[in-house]
């Protein structure tokens, strides 16, 4: 069983440039072995950079970083015995069927046949491809080319894994069918390093969210955390009297009324501890509420308010773009 305390992946003081443009800044990592770490930025914040260097595609101007000890510029070799690296770009062959591209990764990775041939039959099975095994993966759907992808990722069964964006373009089933294999995984006590577009997989998903902007880390923390650290929580309440509403109007003096709808926005932290206090300060009062509601900032908000601009879409630049596999 992994050791809940031992780190992964350790970078320290990490720095890129292409040219005049610093893309790494001097960025420091602690992944902890089998959680699932998500580095999100606007693009060309560095987050593609940054898993270049850590799956040893790119070296980094300055700076160490280890994968589970293993120094990357000494021992490149080792590390990546160690990892399995999905990125933007399919690394599927589309001539090929899901099995045969499944084979190839088990010959790049000089599995025996036996052992092969194992391993390819637990992962057609645990990715449910198993029927679609014998077709050309020229015939299979985005989420279905994207699992391939990933099988492939597991055949030699790394220990740390880089999914660089890997549900971007997918509907919204076929990420939630990826979010659950990403999640068995980590149970499994694989490491994951996930870098996406979307904020809500990484509050869905990640143990650790780290926000990177122009090649620096702004901010590290549980996705909860994170969210406390910005302003704008707040419970409504609503009336079904204007009575109510103005009773409870005097009693929260910090509070924002709506007339017209008969609600009032009370602050809050969203915890359990100041929601217990409202309730009880309402009875203390005697003001009887319709319904609540309680609103956190999410990690979107954290986002606008971290970086200071929205979560773009916009393709990114060159060497922000990973290769393929």
């Amino acid at each position: 069983m992994a050791s809940p305390m031992r780190p992964a992946i350790v970078a320290t003081e990490l720095r890129k440039s292409y040219g005049d443009k610093v893309v790494l800044d001097g960025i420091d990592l602690m992944i902890t072995e089998g959680t699932i770490f998500a580095l999100l930025g606007p693009n060309g914040a560095g987050k593609t950079t940054t898993v270049q260097i850590l799956s040893t595609l790119i070296n980094a101007d300055g700076g160490t970083a280890r994968v589970f000890g293993h120094d990357l510029r000494r021992e490149p070799d080792a590390v990546r015995e160690l990892i399995g690296v999905t990125g933007q770009f399919s690394a599927v062959d589309n001539l090929l069927t899901g099995r045969e591209n499944l084979n190839l990764m088990a010959d790049l990775c000089h599995l025996d046949k036996a052992t092969g041939r194992r391993r390819i039959t637990n992962l057609l099975e645990q990715f449910d491809l198993t029927e679609a095994a014998g077709k050309p993966a020229s015939t299979y759907s985005g989420g279905m080319r994207r699992r391939l992808d990933l099988a492939m990722t597991l055949v030699g069964e790394p220990r740390v894994i880089f999914l660089d964006e890997p549900t971007t373009g997918l509907d919204p089933r076929s990420r939630r069918a990826m979010w659950q294999i990403i999640r068995a995984l980590a149970a499994e006590g694989v490491t994951i390093l996930l870098t996406t577009q979307y904020l809500e997989e990484a509050d869905q998903l990640a143990d650790r969210v780290a926000f990177l902007d122009h090649g620096r880390l702004i901010a590290e923390g549980t996705p909860n955390e994170l969210k406390r650290l910005i302003p704008g929580g707040h419970i409504v309440l609503q009336f079904a009297h204007p009575q109510g509403l103005d009773s409870a109007a005097r009693t929260f003096a910090a509070s924002t009324r709506d007339d017209a709808a008969l609600t009032l926005q009370v602050p809050s932290d969203g915890g359990v501890g100041s929601l217990r206090s409202l309730l009880d300060q309402l009875d203390h009062a005697s003001i009887e509420v319709a319904g609540l509601s309680v609103h956190t900032p999410n990690l979107d908000d954290v986002f606008l308010t971290l970086t200071g601009q929205p979560d773009t879409r916009a393709g990114r630049p060159d060497h922000e773009r990973a290769p393929a596999r």
